[in-house]
């Protein structure tokens, strides 16, 4: 069903992953992926990071709240994880019992370029583009170990 009056104002804002150790994922998601710190809440016993890609085209109300862009990843950090020895970490959504979560995706100008970018990093891949059949995307890991799947701009199924 297409939107309606009910629906126009509807967008689609962020996706929450929880995090064991925010300086290396935080790190890892402006550094290795070129997202930008947008906001950071401290609401006692965890923290929200909010991250994203910058969009010109946002008037500055919109660039001032976080709720107002789409596409944002906000990791979510549940203080005392990053020190705990016993700390077993959190499922990526794709291991048995009860897989759901899948990933999250980032398209890119140049797959081959992005690729051997983050192949000098050491970044893990999960699916190299000479991995399988789908020649056409890759998939590598954050530090918590989720799927990122990284397609090409242009990209036809």
């Amino acid at each position: 069903m297409p939107r309606t009056a009910k629906t126009a104002s509807f967008n689609f804002n962020h996706t929450m992953l929880r995090v064991k150790d925010p300086k290396v994922s935080v790190r890892f998601y402006t550094e290795t992926l070129g997202m930008t710190l947008l906001h950071e809440a401290n609401m006692g016993s965890f923290t929200l990071y909010f991250l994203g890609y910058e969009n010109e085209n946002l008037s500055p109300e919109e660039r001032s709240s976080v709720f107002a862009r789409q596409g944002i990843l906000e990791l979510t950090h549940n203080h005392g994880t990053e020190s705990d020895p016993n700390f077993q970490g959190y499922s990526n959504g794709n291991t048995e019992p009860g897989k759901g979560f899948g990933h999250i995706a980032i398209s890119v100008a140049n797959i081959e370029e992005a690729c051997a970018r983050f192949e000098e990093l050491g970044v893990p891949f999960k699916k190299r583009l000479s991995d399988g059949n789908m020649k056409f995307i890759a998939f590598i890991l954050d530090p918590d170990g989720y799927w990122i799947e990284i397609v090409p701009h242009m990209l036809q199924i």
